[in-house]
């Protein structure tokens, strides 16, 4: 299941060959793509993934948006709002413990988070993915 999170999330965001100018090397992706993976229960400034990039935070936000099509700080949501279906839909773990492991500061931010997302509070989401699971359509 992680192995298949990693692979979803390092995939490049634009069709192969499609030229790109002012983005992030390949390589500079996929180095801050498996740092944020690394580092998602943390919290992750701007500034240490352009560090990482040897950039200024503003260059490399730039580049970040031109190589993957959104915000270094919205693909960190997405990546943690991601690891919270998984953790919903995988273990028994509490509302509260899943928003520390997916890294936001409370369950309030993470449910609202989660809501504005997906449309649907995460208790609600759980619920219906049970429910999912124990009558599954034919």
């Amino acid at each position: 299941m992680a192995h298949l999170l990693h692979t979803v999330a390092l995939a490049p965001a634009c069709e192969p060959g499609t030229p790109r100018t002012g983005g992030l090397s390949p390589q500079r992706v996929r180095r801050v793509k498996q740092l944020i993976l690394e580092r998602l229960d943390e919290s992750l400034e701007v500034a240490e993934l352009a560090q990482a990039c040897s950039l200024s935070r503003s260059h490399f936000s730039r580049a970040f948006k031109c190589s993957t099509g959104v915000s270094p700080q919205d693909w960190i949501r997405s990546q943690r709002i991601a690891r919270a279906k998984l953790l919903i839909q995988h273990t028994d773990l509490s509302l509260t413990q899943i928003s520390l492991e997916c890294g936001f500061c409370d369950q309030a931010h993470f449910c609202h988070m989660f809501t504005r997302s997906e449309g649907i509070n995460p208790f609600a989401w759980r619920c219906q993915v049970m429910r999912e699971l124990k009558h599954p359509r034919p």
